[in-house]
């Protein structure tokens, strides 16, 4: 149970340099820009690109996910900061005291080295492809009659389908569509005259991978070839200089910020998804290098600064590498070992869940437990006579969402459905339009977000009248309620009757469909008003046990750490000698480690096979001990801007799991990252005195100690978590004989 919080709502920090209630002045080395730790990130993901332990074909897609992941920061992270410098508004981060402006430029700074390690990787993998019997080749490896073919496919298949276009007053530069790719050639005339000439190369008619037939397996990427023969494009110039360029435009659009009540909402944010489209670009990528006057005359065209554009020794578009995938499919050894989620330890299939549910709470942990359960409830929610409403708030969905089936099918019912679709689920606004449509169609109320407030919870509410009065089945999740991603990514869902974590629920959907955010709440944390507060209250709560000389203890498991209060709340508890061990996959602007400050954090980030996404805040030891799961990671964001919700594990045999999981986690020394005081992160590997007692301890064999030995021996051995976690799931599902 969680006590009422008489704080009220915690607005976004201004910066300050003093612990709260202490006066005392905290280092700046305490602190890391967000969008640099972000950048830190994506080069991990980038490393287990280059990794050799990783299966060759996957290192593959990390490479093609650490360019996706730096396409979204630039359209999105980067956008916002230009969209602050452009408007006057070069505001300071309010933990490094760095402007918009000096933020921009050390990204871009910190992006063209990347960009340098990418190309290495990038050179390696091809190498070790080649092996395999697949290659990515340029002009220079073809034979003189290979050359004549592609030049005939050229003519055939492409140069009809080309158009080009030569930059003057009677044709302006082109509108270059976001992340699509154009050669440019900088060319002269016979009188020495500069022009400027433009490609597209992006045509759904266009293969992206030519085969070379005299060569199964041997491909030339299609801009690659229309950058060969550019040359017949533009025969009564000569060629100076010639790229394949990209560009990415700013993508930081948000549906609240000049809505109209009189509109139509949907149809406003239709609107929004279209000015997207054409929004200013941030960042230009060139396949090669080009001269200095061809660079400015290119950016003066785009109007960017030099400074945006970024040299690439990579092509600019890695989606084809999934294509390569295909080549290699049925090879021994460039895979992943195939892991399909098993049958959830906590309900039997065989039978009625609800009833499962009324005797106890049940956990599914994603991807290594199916989320076949939760879609089941869904549907025998939908048939049973006693339920009488079913509400739920949707981010993110899957194509041909089941969840939407079971919805629609409660509908049908007779059922009443309240469905939350917020439509500002970035980059998944049209695919949430649509389905909105859709359960309208069928039957259902559909809201649309809650005005400023972006909602991002993962709530269900099934609302039942059993003859002895209201009963609820409540679910909360860590992700999304969408089937592809919980094969995917490692989250949370606890499905549970208590009729207090219920009630609480009932009132966050009553305050939705009343336009308005959860002032209090019993058992639940709700942001914007219940959940930061209630963290720092937590935290507190460990100080004050430190104090009176108790066992203080703090777990964290999110996906970014950014919000002042907290950071500075954890400072204060690392400052009076509470352990503080944070698994933190993606941004961390809190350094660990520094004397007198941060010296009891620990913190790692696990970057794997399988995106780490789940959510845990775990506060003390023993009989008071608190363990939630939510939504929320520790960002300013959701906090006080977004709708979140946290339920607390009740259910002991579930909180000593969720714990088992967390220190395994942190115990991870094949895919963990530690996060060290100079703020770099290195692998995790069992240094030699960790070996030494690993050996000391396999050697034990008393009775008494060997059960203990062993868990100490199997947190210093491990090397895989996710890999861990599969096991297990395995073991158990034979062990119950359901596979």
């Amino acid at each position: 149970m969680v006590e009422k919080n008489a704080l009220s709502v915690s607005e976004p920090a201004v910066r300050t340099d003093v612990l709260p209630d202490t006066g005392c002045k905290i280092p700046p080395e305490c602190y890391v820009n967000r969008e640099l730790s972000w950048l830190s990130f994506n080069e991990r993901v980038l490393e287990e690109a280059g990794n050799p332990s990783v299966p060759l074909a996957e290192r593959l897609t990390f490479v093609s996910i650490f360019q996706s992941n730096l396409d979204e920061f630039f359209m999105v992270r980067v956008g916002s900061l230009r969209t602050q410098k452009e408007n006057g508004f070069d505001v300071c981060d309010n933990k490094t005291g760095l402007t918009a402006s000096a933020q921009i430029s050390a990204i871009l700074s910190r992006v063209k080295e990347l960009e340098l390690k990418k190309a290495k990787i990038y050179e390696q993998l091809m190498g070790e492809l080649e092996v395999h019997g697949v290659r990515i080749i340029n002009f220079n490896r073809l034979s003189a009659e290979e050359g004549k073919i592609l030049e005939q496919y050229f003519d055939t298949n492409i140069a009809p389908f080309l158009s080009p276009m030569i930059i003057g007053k009677q044709q302006p530069f082109p509108f270059l569509a976001n992340k699509e790719l154009n050669a440019v050639v900088l060319l002269s005339n016979k009188s020495g005259k500069s022009r400027m000439g433009i490609v597209p190369c992006t045509n759904t008619i266009f293969k992206r991978l030519i085969e070379i037939p005299s060569r199964p397996g041997t491909f030339m990427l299609c801009e690659e070839l229309i950058l060969h023969f550019v040359t017949k494009l533009f025969s009564r110039y000569t060629i100076r200089e010639k790229a394949v360029i990209r560009i990415t435009r700013n993508a930081d659009i948000d549906g609240h910020d000049a809505i109209d009540e009189d509109l139509d909402y949907r149809n406003f944010m239709e609107g929004l998804i279209k000015q997207r489209k054409r929004m200013s670009p941030v960042r230009l990528e060139l396949s090669r290098k080009i001269d200095y006057q061809a660079r400015s005359e290119l950016a003066r065209f785009v109007k960017i600064s030099e400074e945006a554009i970024i040299d690439s020794g990579t092509p600019l578009d890695m989606k084809f590498v999934f294509k390569l995938r295909e080549y290699l499919w049925g090879k021994p050894g460039l895979f992943y070992r195939r892991r399909l989620p098993r049958p959830s330890r906590d309900i039997d299939m065989r039978k009625k869940i609800i009833p499962q549910i009324e005797k106890k709470d049940a956990l599914l942990f994603y991807p290594f437990e199916s989320m076949k359960p939760f879609l089941t409830l869904l549907h025998e929610a939908a048939c049973d006579a006693s339920v009488v409403s079913i509400k739920i708030t949707l981010y993110r969905l899957a194509d041909k969402s089941k969840i939407v089936d079971a919805l629609i099918e409660a509908a049908e019912n007779g059922k009443e459905v309240v469905v939350l679709v917020e439509l500002r689920a970035r980059f998944d606004e049209a695919n949430n339009i649509e389905i909105s449509r859709v359960l309208e169609d069928a039957g259902c109320r559909v809201i649309y977000g809650l005005g400023e407030y972006k909602v991002h919870s993962k709530l269900c509410l099934i609302t039942r009248n059993t003859g002895n009065g209201i009963s609820y089945i409540t679910q909360i999740g860590t992700g999304n309620y969408n089937e592809k991603t919980a094969e995917l990514y490692t989250d949370f869902s606890l499905i549970t009757a208590n009729p207090q974590i219920g009630s609480d629920g009932a009132k966050v959907f009553q305050n939705f469909l009343l336009g308005e955010t959860v002032d209090y709440s019993s058992c639940l944390l709700v942001a914007p008003n219940c959940f930061q507060s209630r963290i720092i209250s937590f935290i507190e709560g460990e100080i004050q046990k430190k104090k009176e000389g108790k066992e203080a203890y703090i777990g964290i498991k999110i996906n970014s750490l950014t919000d002042k209060p907290i950071i500075d709340a954890l400072i204060k508890a690392s400052r009076f000698g509470v352990k503080i061990d944070m698994c933190i996959r993606g941004i961390c602007c809190l350094v660990p480690g520094i004397p007198g400050w941060t010296e009891n954090i620990r913190i790692i980030s696990i970057v794997g096979r399988f995106l780490e996404h789940s959510r845990i805040y775990w506060f003390g030891k023993g009989e008071d001990e608190k363990i939630f799961i939510g939504s929320a990671d520790f960002m300013t964001r959701n906090m006080v801007r977004r709708v979140e919700v946290g339920i607390p594990v009740l259910n002991k045999n579930l909180k000593l799991r969720i714990k088992k999981i967390f220190e395994s986690e942190m115990n991870d020394t094949e895919k963990g990252w530690l996060l060290k005081s100079d703020g770099i992160y290195e692998r995790r590997n069992l240094n030699v005195s960790e070996e030494q007692e690993a050996e000391n301890l396999s050697s034990e064999k008393t009775e008494n100690s060997g059960e203990k030995s062993r868990g100490k021996l199997r947190s210093l051995k491990l090397l895989n978590s996710q890999e861990f976690f599969f096991e297990q799931a395995y073991k158990i599902a034979r062990n119950i004989n359901v596979m």
